[in-house]
């Protein structure tokens, strides 16, 4: 049995959450998401307590159990909360401003690099920390990777962009190669 499919969800104060065919919809007080349900997992809800339950006992059937009941308990999380994640530049001239509701970035290109939010996703800059957030995690998680990539933080003087609570390891340079042979 999955310890974590097994598991009863409570829906919050403010919180609805409705069944039309395989779809899922979450309301809340920060918007509205909605999930695609696998044909073999049935969600059950019930006053305000919200259940996952699996057709089978097979290996895949318990990854499906659990899965969903988590992918429901960020729903729930995030129409109460929302999510955010924070990214850090590093490097001399770079910088990040909002054009509109895009992300410009000047990270050492010749051009500056516009990024488009994805769906429920927003931005917002505060000198070199930039904060992506929205109700959806996954949107949210792929948002930050998306700025990230264009330009990630190099090993030798740390320069780019980084999540918050990310170390880059450093290396030492060829001047470090030469003095230790």
């Amino acid at each position: 049995m999955s310890r974590i499919g097994k598991k009863i969800r409570i829906l919050p104060a403010g919180v609805t959450a409705e069944m039309k065919g395989t779809e899922l919809m979450v309301k809340g007080p920060k918007g509205e998401l909605k999930l695609s349900v696998h044909p073999r997992v049935t969600v059950v809800i019930s006053d305000s307590e919200v259940t996952v339950q699996v057709a089978g006992e097979s290996q895949r059937d318990r990854a499906l159990w659990g899965t969903f009941s988590s992918l429901i308990e960020n729903m729930i999380d995030g129409v109460v909360g929302g999510f955010k994640k924070q990214l850090e530049i590093n490097g001399v001239g770079f910088k990040a401003a909002l054009k509109g509701g895009n992300l410009s970035l000047e990270v050492g290109f010749s051009h500056p690099v516009e990024v488009k939010p994805l769906p429920g996703t927003k931005f917002s800059v505060e000198k070199n920390v930039i904060t992506v957030e929205g109700t959806d995690k996954q949107a949210v998680g792929e948002m930050a990777a998306i700025i990230r990539r264009v330009r990630k933080p190099e090993p030798y003087k740390g320069k780019g962009i980084k999540y918050m609570e990310e170390i880059v390891r450093r290396k030492a340079g060829k001047t470090a190669a030469k003095t230790a042979a």
